[in-house]
């Protein structure tokens, strides 16, 4: 099903970078999502922004399959692929936008821990998790013709002369990606700040743990979206170069879409052992 030699070595190497990602994010997910079910009954607003980041990344792992069966036997290029390609990106802008609102709530928390008593309810996390999904799905209607079959060379990649256009560009690269990790970056430096500034000794081993955990998710979310991100913009100012220059941008973009598919099982590592350390949250609120 390949054109030349180098294309089935791609082919080949997407299939053999999938499917682990496949197995460890469906294993770990699933595993995350038993333990939110287990303490359903202990549930509070935390938990709803857990569940929702845990669907998002099941949702993705769920259609890994046809990406790998993709990169042996082609899918024929129609409405399908354009639904998988949208259905890809909807649950990955939805994890985006999902850990923000955690990264948030978690520094509010922090911050005025007797004020958010207030108004933190389960309610107020279910409206703000279902505007999540309002907007991105919306915003991946709104653009569905980006990813026209016409479009596509493949059933999962766009044509470099039909890349994003300039105004799904800079709502990806903004909305998507800029204002994220600038509010990430933020709420996680003061959440640390605040926690690093208290002098109860008892919570230091819990505040150590959880400044790690907050500093490792900060980490994971640059590593794994701002190559993609950076990607976008490159395929966007290639499309008038050379047939080699446009091969190197096609290849980096192939690692960078891997790159963030991996944040669908790395974040459910991250925040099972959040859930362990918020527990003593649940426990104030009951």
């Amino acid at each position: 099903m390949c054109n030349n030699n180098n294309t089935c070595e791609v082919e080949i190497l997407q299939a053999v970078g999938y499917l682990p990602v496949f197995l460890v994010g469906l294993l770990l997910n699933m595993a995350a999502l038993r333990v939110f079910l287990a303490k359903r009954a202990m549930w509070t607003d935390t938990h709803i922004y857990m569940l929702n980041l845990a669907a998002a990344n099941c949702s993705l792992v769920f259609f890994l399959p046809f990406r790998i069966y993709n990169a042996f036997h082609h899918l024929d290029r129609t409405h399908f692929c354009t639904f998988l390609i949208s259905t890809h990106y909807i649950n990955m802008y939805a994890s985006i936008l999902t850990v923000t609102a955690i990264s948030i709530h978690r520094y509010l928390a922090v911050k005025y821990p007797f004020h958010t008593r207030t108004w933190r309810s389960k309610k107020v996390a279910a409206v703000v998790c279902g505007t999540i999904w309002v907007t991105v799905v919306t915003i991946c209607a709104w653009f569905r013709k980006d990813n026209d079959p016409r479009k596509l060379v493949t059933c999962y990649e766009v044509s470099q002369e039909n890349t994003l256009s300039l105004e799904f560009l800079v709502v990806l690269e903004v909305l998507g990606y800029l204002l994220p990790v600038l509010i990430l970056v933020f709420c996680s430096t003061q959440t640390i700040r605040v926690l690093m500034k208290e002098k109860d000794e008892d919570t230091t081993v819990e505040k150590r743990n959880i400044i790690g955990i907050v500093t490792a998710n900060l980490i994971v979310f640059v590593v794994c979206y701002t190559p993609i991100h950076l990607g976008f913009l490159l395929r966007f100012l290639s499309k008038k170069n050379t047939w080699d220059s446009l091969k190197l941008v096609r290849d980096f973009w192939l690692v960078c879409e891997w790159i963030a598919t991996t944040n669908c099982f790395l974040d459910s590592i991250s925040y099972y052992f959040l859930l362990k350390q918020f527990y003593f949250e649940t426990a104030d609120q009951q």
